[in-house]
């Protein structure tokens, strides 16, 4: 276990991003699958806000895989190995535009969870403060 006095191991980081990496790709293809099928009076916005998201978290992916081999450690891949580790539970479709957002409310909950786990393991604090 890591203390405070003793530093992560790459290879937990590491394991730790690539929980973070399959969440992320997961909701990338959530989001996309609402983005794809949303209707109602709302769909202009929704449609809009969820491909925003989906190609944020496209390039998002990438970076997070690059810093998982950053740790000289691989990047999980394959759609199976992906959605068995993240774990988020799929959508069947179609869904009211409330039910959309809700489960995507969900799995972006999870994937920030695991996000805070990895930045705590990685020991980074935020922005230094400023002096007052």
């Amino acid at each position: 276990m890591t203390t405070a006095t003793t530093p992560p191991t790459a290879a937990a980081l590491a394991t730790s991003l690539n929980q973070v990496l399959a969440d992320s790709y997961a909701l990338m293809s959530l989001t996309h699958l609402a983005h794809w099928n949303v209707e109602g009076p709302g769909f202009f916005a929704l449609h809009t806000a969820f491909q925003t998201q989906y190609e944020e978290l496209f390039l998002a992916v990438d970076t997070i895989a690059e810093r998982i081999r950053a740790l000289d450690a691989y990047a999980l891949g394959g759609l199976a190995t992906l959605a068995r580790t993240a774990g988020l539970p799929e959508m069947a479709s179609p869904l009211a535009q409330e039910a959309y957002v809700s489960a995507l409310i969900s799995a972006n909950q999870k994937v920030v969870a695991d996000a805070v786990i990895a930045r705590d393991l990685a020991g980074w604090r935020g922005m230094p403060r400023a002096r007052t």
